[in-house]
């Protein structure tokens, strides 16, 4: 079974609760909340997220808790995010299968199941909207600090022979910003410079021009300080081919950096 359906989501802070979201992030709520439409129509049987804000030092680590089940305080922004309850079924088996593959392949992957391990808000924030029933399987991946984007290009690629050779209906979710030099102010937009390269990463996005955007990468991720150094846009890239149909989607500010829904089927 292929993966039927990838996609880059937003997880600025200020969109947890939607009543809280600035005018200028309101359209991409409402894109990530039809997009929740289109994931309940294909009825998949796992969602795999990798998050920035699970960022690891040297390690791949791959959640295989069977159950998620917790209470997300943010450290970063706590007046924001606080007291949010989720309760998400795992898949264990599955995370058993891409840890074991990425051994195979000489990636440090590494299995974790630990009821207590709470999320980050780059998975809590997006799958409230994206599964706001909480009723999909969730295996969340980490962004390794010490990998670099080729690295983690391969791990991606391993990942994607594991899950097209499941059985298993699939979706991809990549948790994270573009560019992402941050400022005080979520209402201040990236630079001109650093925006011109969100522009022509998207433009290349738009054109299935995904080697190209994938070479981009370093230079993009240095200057324009992209989220994680562009790891979680390697990995997205490794899962999808010429055959996904990119959308681009609502995008916005948030405190200097450019957030964008962009979707594959």
């Amino acid at each position: 079974m292929t993966i039927l359906f990838s996609m880059l989501a937003p997880h600025v802070p200020s969109i947890c609760h939607e009543e809280n979201a600035p005018s200028f992030q309101q359209e991409m709520v409402k894109d990530l909340k039809k997009t929740a439409e289109k994931i309940k129509d294909l009825k998949p049987d796992v969602i795999v997220l990798v998050s920035c804000h699970w960022p690891s030092t040297f390690f791949h680590y791959v959640d295989a808790t069977p159950e998620h089940k917790g209470m997300l305080t943010a450290f970063e922004c706590p007046d924001l995010i606080k007291d949010v309850p989720y309760f998400f079924p795992g898949d264990a088996e599955l995370a058993a299968q891409l840890v074991e593959a990425g051994e195979k392949n000489g990636i440090k992957a590494v299995s974790v199941n630990d009821p207590y391990y709470v999320w980050d808000y780059g998975s809590v924030v997006p799958l409230r909207y994206l599964v706001p029933d909480e009723d999909i399987p969730v295996i969340n991946l980490s962004v390794t600090l010490a990998a670099s984007l080729q690295e983690t290009y391969e791990w991606g690629k391993t990942i994607k022979k594991v899950l097209e050779d499941s059985p298993k209906k699939i979706v991809f979710v990549s948790s994270g910003a573009l560019s992402h030099n941050l400022v005080r102010g979520r209402e201040n937009k990236p630079t001109s410079s650093e925006h011109a390269m969100d522009k022509e990463f998207l433009q290349l996005i738009e054109k299935k021009d995904y080697e190209s955007a994938y070479h981009m990468l370093p230079q993009y991720a240095r200057l324009a300080g992209v989220e994680s150094g562009g790891r979680h846009l390697a990995m997205l890239l490794s899962v999808i081919d010429q055959e996904n149909q990119p959308t681009i989607g609502a995008a916005g500010q948030s405190s200097g950096s450019w957030n964008a829904v962009i979707t594959f089927q």
